[in-house]
């Protein structure tokens, strides 16, 4: 178990000691009273039916036999009662105490996790499959819950009532009991070499249930293409692929898990037998009282019952302990980069940016960007244009330390960014995507969610500068307005300007666009272009653009190839130059 994930559960456990000293005294009443509920049923067999006298341990009883056999046989009755009663209260404590405990457990996990998942890479996220992710976090953490609290203190519960029982059954009868402690050992054994099967197939059916839901989140958001392309048929199979593999690996749990209980009854009903014989025959002998036999028959299925909630609980262990290795592999990532404890914040920057032989690959063996060198002066006007793959995106992604170079560095007004804190570097980055991300709550938190502290004003003059508040306002609960998941409730045009309004509500001082017009009609794109043009006052703008019939409006145009700078200028000195820029200009004429 990684240290991390140590201190998450054992953190959660010492915030809720209350709930566990009520759940421990609550599990000491539960055995208490299992211990002591065949014990009327001897006193009325043995001291009231047959009339031997009380021995030495039930002498206090004495007065109550001496009231007469009705009134000790109507005591005794009572006494069942009251034990039962005590043992549904000590059951009802234990169980709510336990199921808090889990549930903060679950609390913590989760919370902590995706904290976690929130800091690892890019490249970690890019490498990852979403639904394997997603089933780490919903569901195995529910089987930890139930393994750190409920399952933990059942076993603990179990385990020391038939501790308690076979102490008890050895100072009545050490000849009996040596019969009933003799059916243990081949019961454990069953469930330790069946419990290891358990384990390696429900290690196949977590991973398959990963891969089904990775499936499952890759098709349901991609509907409108598979609709497109008519696909439909073609992911039933590989969706069929997936939970076939689930199905099998559940099949064999099941028959293992199956396996445990059937070899625990057998070997309990062999027991049961082996002890109703040689008890009776010590009772004919006076070896035993038949009361004493009772007690006897009483604890060997109380003490079955356990062994075989033992079992239970064992194929219920395995599969939180492949949950737990899951959850810890996550845990035990170290995020790539993290900020240094003498991180500065960045404070409200003039824009001046400054790419110095930077060299990057996302693989050691394939680098990306080579000796990338250039300088973007505060306030200027910059476009990054070059063939899919030549690196410009990830000049984006380096800007915004989603990575870092592997050599070379970046400065904003002379500082080298690396000595930022990340969350005050990007506070100063406004940043509009290609790809027009949106979430599923209103439009008024969308274009905040950069900015929570936005007020309404400041919220309504981003999406005005956007040119998005004339729609906005259109819509049937106007700013209000909860939009559909990945905001599929709009036009694309109008996300993108609503993502827009996003990076612009934080006024920042650098503004940076990837292709923000790739994916939008004319008019979108006319009007996105337009709103570009009025807020770039005063800010450093970087676009990685494809139309480059507005190029003219650029200050500066830098042309990548193959991961490096190879051109620089305005628009029609690099015309003049014929070289690789106007090689892709005429390719998209």
């Amino acid at each position: 178990m990684p240290p991390r994930f140590r201190r998450i559960v054992f953190g959660a456990l010492s915030e809720m000691k209350g709930a566990l000293v009520i759940a421990a005294l609550a599990l000491g009443g539960v055995m208490v009273t299992s211990l002591l509920a065949p014990w009327p049923l001897k006193v009325i067999f043995d001291h009231i039916l047959l009339a031997k006298p009380l021995p030495e341990g039930l002498a206090a009883l004495s007065p109550l036999l001496d009231q007469g056999r009705w009134f000790a046989l109507c005591a005794m009755a009572g006494a069942i009662a009251l034990i039962a009663l005590f043992a549904a209260i000590f059951a009802y404590l234990q169980v709510y105490a336990t199921a808090k405990v889990g549930h903060f457990i679950t609390y913590r996990l989760r919370s902590e996790l995706f904290s976690h998942l929130q800091r690892l890479s890019m490249s970690f996220h890019q490498r990852s499959r979403s639904g394997e992710l997603i089933t780490k976090v919903a569901s195995d953490t529910n089987l930890l819950r139930d393994m750190f609290a409920e399952w933990s203190l059942t076993f603990a519960a179990h385990f020391l009532t038939l501790i308690a029982m076979m102490v008890v059954m050895f100072v009545i009868n050490w000849r009996l009991a040596l019969v009933v402690a003799t059916s243990l050992p081949p019961l454990l054994a069953a469930i330790y070499f069946l419990n290891k099967r358990v384990k390696a197939s429900v290690r196949a059916q977590r991973r398959h249930e990963g891969a089904m839901t990775s499936r499952l989140n890759e098709v349901l958001s991609s509907m409108l293409l598979v609709q497109a392309f008519g696909r439909q048929s073609f992911e039933e199979r590989r969706f069929q692929e997936e939970i076939e593999g689930n199905f099998h690996s559940g099949v064999r749990t099941a028959r293992s898990a199956g396996a445990i209980t059937r070899a625990i009854v057998l070997v309990s009903a062999i027991g049961t037998a082996i002890t109703v014989l040689v008890g009776a025959w010590q009772v004919l002998e006076g070896l035993l009282t038949p009361g004493e036999l009772l007690i006897f028959l009483a604890y060997v299925q109380s003490l079955y019952k356990p062994v075989k909630d033992l079992g239970r609980l064992s194929t219920k262990f395995s599969r939180a302990a492949v949950s737990a290795g899951r959850v810890g592999e996550i845990l035990a990532i170290e995020p790539d980069a993290v900020d240094d404890p003498g991180s500065l914040e960045i404070g409200h920057p003039a824009g001046e940016i400054v790419f110095e032989d930077v060299a990057f690959g996302y693989r050691d063996d394939k680098p990306v960007l080579e000796d990338v060198s250039f300088r973007i002066a505060a306030g200027e006007r910059v476009a990054l244009v070059g063939p899919s793959g030549a690196g410009k995106s990830t000049l984006l992604s380096l800007l915004l330390r989603l990575y870092e170079p592997s050599r070379g560095r970046i400065l904003i007004d002379g500082i080298d960014i690396s000595r930022f804190k990340r969350d005050s570097l990007r506070s100063q980055i406004g940043v509009v995507l290609q790809e027009n991300v949106l979430f599923g709550v209103s439009v008024r938190e969308n274009i905040a969610y950069g900015f929570p502290d936005a007020s309404d004003e400041q919220i309504e003059a981003a999406a005005r500068a956007a040119r998005a508040h004339e729609f906005i306002i259109d819509l049937p609960d106007g700013y209000d307005t909860v939009l559909g998941e990945r905001g599929a409730t709009i036009s694309g045009g109008q996300r993108q300007r609503i993502c827009l309004a996003r990076a612009l509500v934080k006024e920042p001082a650098i503004l940076v666009m990837d292709e923000p017009t790739s994916a939008v009609d004319a008019v979108s794109a006319r009007l996105i272009n337009e709103s570009v043009a009025r807020v770039h006052a005063g800010k450093t703008l970087l676009v990685i653009a494809h139309d480059y019939a507005d190029m003219r409006g650029y200050d500066r145009i830098l042309v990548m190839k193959d991961g490096r700078l190879v051109e620089s200028g305005r628009h029609d000195k690099l015309m003049e130059a014929k070289g690789a820029y106007l090689a892709l200009v005429e390719r998209r004429a």
